[in-house]
């Protein structure tokens, strides 16, 4: 039976975590998937406890291959995925047991989405700093296609072990590697492609931090790779057909995309400020206006660049109420 959902799964290294991983994909109440492993090179058990799997259920397809890294052991998985939808999922992650069946059916249901992810758990729950309990509330405040595009550049708005899409989708952009995250990259490029990408507004994946995981490890998961990655689509949508713009924000945020578009030759015509001793100055040739001046700067694109999530609502609010639309006129970044 040609499947209709794949479950693309890397492993490097997983035999602590890889049985309750696939015991939560067994588990699926939607019966029709595979469930691809990509061991990518392991020296620990991962093969053992993989093809252990295998044995006892043909659901589950081995694929082994020297270690070559995520990008690389995504794609290798990619050809051998049958299925009408890929299912994204990490080898320390755990499913809730209706996670395929609600977004298959999502995407049964809207032929206009090309994605969808779910909302999410962090744990284990003792250890989770205050940074990463927040990013938790802002991922699971996404709820539409609408607030996906809002939030593309303040940070990936879809945990990537979350997401389930088209294959032929994936098929056509594939994952690469650009020296920063590979499932941002691929959710940028789908989104400055006009695809929609919604949410099942359920948290349907406990997604494992932990002191190993890439995102804290590996360089292309730094805040400075994020940064450049974010300025690399700005520059090529958003901001394609101008060389100036507006930035809100100069604190660190704001200086360090502000460093990351210049490499691109996109510089700030004016910055805004709210602090009142900083307002007439300027800064690398851009003078500091406060936010009414804005109304004179017709044409202009804006990009807000601040940390918080309280201040990027108050300047979302803020050129609202003049006038500017989110994702048109102006875009929120971090």
């Amino acid at each position: 039976m040609t499947p209709l959902v794949s479950v693309l799964l890397p492993a490097f290294d997983a035999e602590p975590t890889l049985v309750p991983a696939l015991q939560s994909v067994r588990r699926q109440t939607e019966a029709r998937w595979e469930c691809v492993v990509v061991d990518d090179g392991s020296e620990d058990g991962t093969p053992r406890t993989a093809e252990a799997a295998a044995a006892t259920d043909d659901r589950f397809l081995i694929v082994r291959t020297p270690h070559r890294g995520l990008a690389a052991a995504l794609a290798t998985g990619l050809a051998r995925c049958r299925g009408r939808f890929i299912a994204r999922m990490d080898a320390d992650d755990l499913m809730h047991r209706e996670r395929l069946a609600r977004q298959v059916g999502a995407l049964e249901a809207d032929a206009s989405l090309a994605a969808v992810g779910c909302h999410v758990r962090l744990f284990p729950r003792a250890q989770l700093g205050r940074g990463w309990r927040s990013y938790e509330r802002w991922l699971n405040a996404i709820d539409s296609v609408e607030r996906v595009r809002a939030e593309a550049f303040v940070e990936c708005p879809v945990a990537h072990p979350s997401l389930m899409i088209r294959r032929e989708l994936l098929v056509e952009f594939g994952y690469r590697d650009r020296g920063w995250p590979e499932d941002y990259d691929l959710l940028l490029r789908l989104v400055c492609a006009g695809h929609d990408i919604g949410v099942v507004p359920r948290r349907l994946l406990a997604w494992r931090d932990s002191p190993a995981r890439l995102s804290r490890t590996a360089d292309r998961y730094a805040l400075d790779r994020f940064t450049a990655c974010k300025a690399a689509f700005l520059a090529a949508h958003f901001l394609g057909g101008t060389d100036t713009y507006v930035l809100w924000g100069f604190g660190a945020t704001g200086r360090a995309l502000r460093r990351a578009l210049l490499a691109h030759g996109k510089r700030p015509s004016h910055i805004v400020e709210l602090h009142p001793g900083r307002i007439g100055e300027t800064i690398h040739g851009a003078p500091v206006v406060p936010p009414d001046a804005l109304r004179k700067l017709p044409g202009l694109r804006i990009v807000a660049s601040v940390a918080g999530e309280g201040p990027r609502r108050e300047i979302r609010d803020a050129l609202s109420a003049m006038g500017f639309r989110e994702t048109r006129d102006f875009v929120c970044a971090a």
